[in-house]
């Protein structure tokens, strides 16, 4: 369930007060100044196993983290601000990135920061742990505050990734969360490994396609409309891009959005708080539109028919 944080939630003249707290609760300990000492906005923040996403909308503002801020406690978080409205920059390590709608760039909990909006913006902010992505990631210092444009190659997959979890995350069901978010992280990876300054991103190689693809279908497993076709069309790509994407692996998208329908609803089958209800239910509440094709897919992948393995 997602948190949401508003100022309007706050009096007038406790706006930027509120909106303190607020960054503070949804981020790591900042300090926010706004023009005129008011600030309005709100803070949107989902969580998906070991990631947070929210979306942020608001007036003029500077944040700042500061080392007296850092000292305070121990957050040690990666942050990717994805720039939707407006404009923005990012100052750390000794650059700012100048961030206008589409682009993207990340920044480090564990250093100093400075975030400015001189006018009205909308954000979405992806925050991942730091521990796991510094040992992905050589040199961190050299990838934060860097412009990433989001219109061609590995940056606008991130984008396109970004959004289609920001869309889905509300209705993710929980055995796909983590999955999920190991995709997301990986293609995080994947754009910022080579990043080389404002340069271009080179293409996204056929693995970040991949993990894309497949954290999008699990997102989406329990709709029925879910195609090769429908997928490729919510990734803006085509369906032979994403066919070479799985060029390499053992079997086709469509055999593995299939595979992971039927271990969605083995796992409920053997779930004995859902025992009230029948298989075909099951199977139908994760996209399987045919009982006939569904008993002759879950014989064919375990061995056995659904009803035998509950039985057991």
């Amino acid at each position: 369930m997602g948190r949401l944080l508003s100022t309007d939630d706050a009096g007038s003249g406790e706006r930027l007060a509120y909106w303190n707290e607020a960054v503070s609760d949804a981020y790591v300990r900042l300090s926010c100044d706004a023009p005129g000492g008011d600030v309005v906005g709100d803070i949107r923040v989902d969580s998906l196993a070991t990631l947070e996403l929210s979306r942020v909308a608001a007036t003029a503002q500077r944040v700042t983290r500061t080392p007296s801020l850092i000292a305070a406690a121990a957050e040690d978080y990666f942050l990717v601000s994805i720039q939707t409205a407006g404009t923005g920059r990012i100052t750390q390590d000794g650059r700012t990135a100048e961030l206008s709608a589409g682009d993207f760039a990340l920044y480090d909990s564990t250093r100093p920061y400075e975030l400015a909006f001189d006018d009205d913006f909308a954000q979405y902010v992806l925050m991942l742990p730091g521990p796991p992505l510094r040992s992905q990631l050589r040199d961190t210092p050299d990838l934060t505050a860097r412009r990433v444009g989001g219109s061609r190659g590995a940056g606008h997959l991130t984008i396109e990734m970004i959004r289609t979890l920001a869309a889905d995350v509300a209705v993710l069901e929980p055995a796909a969360a983590t999955a999920v978010a190991r995709g997301v992280e990986h293609i995080v990876v994947a754009g910022l490994s080579s990043l080389g300054g404002d340069e271009p991103a080179p293409e996204p190689s056929a693995e970040a396609r991949r993990e894309q693809a497949k954290a999008c279908a699990r997102a989406r497993l329990r709709d029925p409309g879910l195609t090769v076709a429908a997928l490729a069309a919510a990734l803006h790509t085509s369906v032979s891009t994403l066919h070479r994407a799985f060029a390499t692996e053992p079997y086709s998208i469509a055999e593995w959005i299939w595979a992971e329908r039927l271990d969605a609803v083995r796992a409920e089958i053997c779930d004995p708080a859902l025992r009230h209800r029948t298989i075909s239910d099951l199977a139908f509440g994760w996209g399987f539109s045919d009982a006939s094709h569904f008993s002759r897919a879950f014989r064919a992948r375990y061995g056995c028919t659904a009803s035998e393995l509950r039985r057991g």
